[in-house]
């Protein structure tokens, strides 16, 4: 059997800046689920966040989360269901006995809480090892990008879809 020739290794600096920013952001949540895994918020994954994030205003039908998702109703179902399951999620009054809507739990709220302080741990250790001005300059630099790709506009109102 022939051995496969190993592929050269990356150099960091030659990735553009797309690549660099998404690699970061990938292994940002991977800490961040590895901490509040470690909390016992088990069950959590990567793209729970995006039924999270259409949540935290309130509650909200299966039928409005598909939309938001771009997810067909069945999907969005199957999600809350297993985050239901996993008690992220619970059901909420409806005053149409046809439409049925959920919110976050208090352990779902819980979640996001102690994924929020993670995020700000992160930040922190970052100011502390790259300093204050080189962060506060990664954050504009990254901003400033984001908004010249007409991105910002689905991050401001929490419109951000789950990767394709």
């Amino acid at each position: 059997m022939p051995r496969r020739k190993q592929a050269a290794a990356v150099q960091l600096e030659s990735l553009d800046l797309g690549h660099l920013a998404l690699f970061v952001g990938m292994r940002v949540n991977d800490v961040v689920l590895e901490e509040i895994h470690a909390a016992g918020f088990t069950g959590l994954r990567y793209a729970h966040g995006f039924v999270f994030q259409h949540l935290l205003g309130g509650p909200r039908s299966i039928g409005e989360l598909a939309g938001l998702l771009e997810v067909t109703q069945q999907a969005a179902s199957k999600t809350v269901a297993e985050l239901e399951k996993l008690g992220y999620v619970e059901e909420a009054g409806s005053e149409d006995a046809r439409v049925r809507r959920v919110r976050l739990s208090g352990r779902g709220q819980a979640a996001v809480d102690k994924s929020r302080a993670a995020r700000a741990g992160l930040e922190e250790r970052f100011r502390r090892s790259h300093g204050i001005r080189a962060v506060e300059e990664a954050h504009k630099l990254l901003a400033d990008v984001l908004e010249s790709l007409g991105g910002s506009e689905a991050v401001r109102t929490r419109r951000v879809r789950l990767p394709r």
